[in-house]
């Protein structure tokens, strides 16, 4: 399906280490004429890290989609009864938003803004990076690849050697998953 003129919500999360390969996504996304509704958890908007500043990373989104981010469990919870969003993509997915989705735990406005939006039976798309989806966090990933409305970004094995248990999402990948989702479609193959 067509990704123009489609409402995405777009929720970051705190694998710090794929911002600068996930932000230029939501770039794209706009260009392609998405309406991103920018949204980040309680530690992606405010998190300093090795990888920049908490507040460089928001200026850059809230430039790119003209929008002020969500970041809030109150400024998300509107999300679902005023049907703001189309589909909601949740890129990159930490191993800890995943677990809470997983079971039902809403307590951050990353996972407020999926149960909000779930409510209307549209589409989420996770992109996955954690580096413990193949231990535990295994679980959590098999239980939302089991879920109605759920589709994965397709993933490999971070790093083999040095991270064996780490996975990270294909980047590019992402916007082929939306537009497969948005057709209530799983893209193929979701392990590469």
């Amino acid at each position: 399906m067509e990704i123009k003129g489609k409402k995405i919500g777009f929720i970051l999360t705190g694998s710090f280490c794929t911002f600068s390969k996930t932000i230029p996504k939501i770039k794209e996304l706009v260009n392609k004429g998405a309406d991103v509704i920018p949204i980040m958890s309680f530690n992606s908007y405010n998190l300093d890290t090795k990888f920049g500043k908490a507040e460089d990373f928001r200026n850059e989104i809230e430039e790119i989609t003209g929008k002020e981010i969500i970041h809030t469990i109150m400024d998300a919870e509107p999300i679902g009864p005023k049907r703001m969003t189309d589909i909601m993509v949740v890129a990159p997915a930490s191993g800890n938003t995943m677990a809470k989705l997983a079971h039902d735990i809403i307590d951050t406005p990353a996972t407020m803004a999926v149960k909000s939006h779930l409510r209307n039976n549209l589409p989420v798309v996770i992109a996955p990076s954690t580096n413990n989806a193949l231990s535990g966090n295994a679980e959590n990933i098999g239980k939302l690849l089991n879920r109605k409305n759920y589709y994965f970004v397709p993933f490999r094995q971070d790093n083999p050697i040095t991270k064996p248990r780490s996975i990270v999402f294909d980047f590019e990948y992402l916007i082929k998953t939306i537009e497969y989702a948005l057709d209530n479609e799983q893209i193929q193959p979701i392990l590469l």
